[in-house]
């Protein structure tokens, strides 16, 4: 197969669309070069003897629809094309490059493709772990202590309380009769409890920041990705070559 210089993206098209055809031909192949009816023929005639010349017979012919050196001509044509195509798709992909930039700022200089197609499957992931990072409770207002290394959120108080045993005395005592007193219990605070909540999560601006820089870097990445593949792949094709060496 000639091939004039083409575009990295259409061979991958080509590469992509013609193998499931080359192998369901080959398949195909091997199962009738495995059945020996279509393979197999025959021709005969009939003779009688010189006693018998009053009967006669035509002759018979069976044809052999296809040969296995056809097969292998049609193998060699279709996996031939497969070994071109897949010949310009790996030497397009070690020679395609391009830069990674980012708002004017060079991060990866002259990336083949396969690395484009590498870092743009890693960035997809690192989204979806950067969108689950923690972030602090809005409710709260936080600031960086250093010496903690986390969020400190304002102190705040509540007091401690303790329950203390009260008597009631509801009526005195007489001659004759006790005093009548109740018993009951009354909170009363003992202390002071002074809380600073401490997190070790990110502010919401801080996640949205990082979200913003994979998604920059993850557009960055697939521009360059089209841009190497934009890039055009000269025609080697070596399928003749191969297959004239295996079924030659």
């Amino acid at each position: 197969m000639v091939l004039n210089p083409t575009e990295l993206h259409k061979v991958n098209a080509l590469v992509q669309g013609f193998k499931p055809k080359a192998k369901r031909e080959l398949t195909d192949a091997h199962r009738r070069t495995q059945k020996a009816p279509p393979l197999s023929g025959i021709s005969r005639t009939y003779q009688p003897f010189a006693d018998d010349v009053r009967e006669q017979l035509p002759p018979e012919s069976t044809r052999v629809q296809y040969t296995v050196r056809e097969v292998l001509d049609e193998v060699a044509t279709t996996m031939g094309r497969l070994f071109d195509l897949q010949l310009l798709q790996d030497t397009g992909n070690a020679e395609a490059k391009a830069d990674v930039v980012v708002e004017g700022q060079l991060l990866v200089r002259q990336a083949p493709v396969t690395y484009l197609l590498f870092l743009e499957k890693q960035l997809v992931d690192l989204r979806t772990f950067v969108d689950g990072l923690a972030t602090l409770d809005a409710a709260e207002k936080w600031d960086f202590d250093p010496d903690r290394g986390c969020y400190a959120s304002a102190p705040s108080q509540t007091q401690k309380m303790r329950k203390v045993h009260r008597n009631h005395v509801k009526a005195e005592a007489t001659e004759k009769h006790p005093a009548q007193v109740e018993v009951y219990t009354e909170d009363v605070p003992v202390g002071t409890w002074t809380t600073v909540k401490l997190s070790g999560a990110l502010p919401a601006e801080r996640v949205k920041v990082l979200r913003g820089r994979v998604d920059k870097l993850l557009e960055a990445v697939k521009v360059a990705r089209e841009e190497a593949n934009s890039s055009t792949v000269e025609d080697r094709a070596v399928g003749d070559q191969v297959f004239g060496y295996l079924f030659g």
